[in-house]
């Protein structure tokens, strides 16, 4: 049974979302969480909130009925700003377009070819990652093919095409799992709305006033990713006042690590954090055997050195990436049992704990010296890794759509 008093219910005072925003107003009744005793991951506000407080120069019209924001921290971390259309008026001129149509996915992919915003955290820690997978599956072609296709194989191919790779690629990971728990702890305190609602002309309104609607705001956004003067630094200023700060606690200056209240209050109740930290722990972890796969390393280790610092560290970081990919997963979903199948972060939680499946079993078969086990140890890396290519390229097209808009279900 749900706790209605449970944590996840309700946010602290420090750490509510928006509250500053007149334009929008909470649903106490949608906050929630898939954990009871950890932070809510997401909420829902009134896009047609009081507008007294903004003149009557503004008050010409009123932001489209059954619309709400969708605030969740994936998202919030992200610097995404998610619209939730009902399904009577998705069709409306004055509401932008579902982002899950055909038209959008392919302007998505567009936005992978055409934007490189190397000052957004999130755009870094997904192309990181793709960078990463797409090394591991070249070293799983060294690794695995010699096993396939004998006639193949070139001199030290696995020592040397496999080893380096191996330390390339662990070294990768490495760098992407600092920027994202960077990314983590850097999150937007205060939220962001990022839309602003703009006069249109109309001919559908019988009083003959302008119709207002929904476009995507930068002007709205104090998100870190739009500050193009450096990655880590101060969040965009909006210009607009607030009575806390815009990122880390420090009044929007970029941190590396929380303060301890903070951590004891907040960040250990937190599922984006915990899931960056197990990452950042696993990919730690798996930096070691990495190191030990290097030529001049591996094949001067004997059979007990081998165990203990080659595969041994696989094990532990790989079961860091299957905690990290299933917490992600569960960050996404209204319950932890209860999968979100229309959510890309849910997708890449999946992927990414399929490649941590493939990473730790990969070292699980490799303790055996027979040819069978290391057939299948190499095998494990080789669709491990395409899992986790899968994932990071999902990640990637995330990091670029700011404004997804989603088509609520009709009740």
């Amino acid at each position: 049974m749900e706790d209605p008093n449970g944590r996840n219910r309700r946010f602290r005072s420090s750490r509510q979302p928006l509250k500053e925003n007149p334009d929008l107003q909470l649903d106490s009744h949608r906050v929630n969480g898939p954990v009871s005793f950890l932070n809510p991951t997401r909420a829902h506000f009134r896009t047609n909130a009081d507008r007294t407080k903004r003149g009557a120069s503004e008050s010409q019209g009123e932001a489209p009925t059954g619309v709400s924001y969708k605030w969740n921290s994936r998202n919030n971390r992200k610097g995404r700003h998610a619209l939730g259309v009902h399904p009577d008026i998705v069709t409306s001129k004055y509401v932008p377009p579902a982002t899950n149509s055909a038209r959008e996915t392919l302007r998505g992919i567009r936005r992978m070819c055409t934007q490189f915003p190397v000052w957004d955290i999130s755009y870094d820690v997904a192309t990181i990652f793709t960078l990463g997978s797409v090394i591991w599956v070249i070293n799983a072609f060294f690794v695995f093919l010699p096993l396939v296709q004998p006639d193949t194989e070139f001199k030290n191919e696995i020592l040397f095409g496999g080893g380096i790779t191996a330390f390339i690629g662990a070294t990768v990971f490495e760098v992407g799992s600092i920027l994202l728990m960077a990314e983590a702890i850097n999150e937007n305190r205060t939220g962001c709305f990022g839309w602003a609602l703009e006069r249109a002309l109309s001919h559908d309104r019988e009083d003959g006033q302008e119709a207002m609607r929904l476009r995507p705001s930068k002007s709205a956004c104090t998100h870190h990713h739009l500050n193009k003067r450096n990655l880590v630094g101060k969040a965009r200023d909006s210009g607009k006042s607030s009575s806390g700060p815009t990122t880390g606690p420090k009044g929007g200056s970029w941190i590396w690590w929380p303060s301890m209240d903070d951590l004891r209050t907040h960040y250990i109740h937190d599922l984006g954090f915990l899931a960056s930290f197990a990452q950042l722990i696993g990919a730690s972890i798996f930096w070691i055997s990495g190191l030990t796969a290097l030529p001049g390393i591996y094949d001067h280790m004997s059979h007990v050195i081998t165990i203990v610092f080659y595969w041994t560290p696989q094990v532990v970081g790989g079961s860091g990436f299957i905690i990290s990919g299933t917490l992600f997963m569960i960050e996404t979903q209204s319950r932890w049992y209860k999968p979100a199948f229309g959510t890309l972060g849910w997708w890449i939680g999946v992927w990414n704990l399929i490649g941590g499946i493939g990473f730790t079993l990969c070292p699980a078969f490799g303790y055996d010296e027979r040819s069978w086990a290391q057939y299948q140890a190499s095998l494990s890396t080789f669709w491990g890794s395409w899992a986790f290519l899968i994932g990071s390229v999902i990640q990637w097209y995330e990091s670029l759509d700011k404004n997804p808009v989603e088509v609520e279900k009709s009740t």
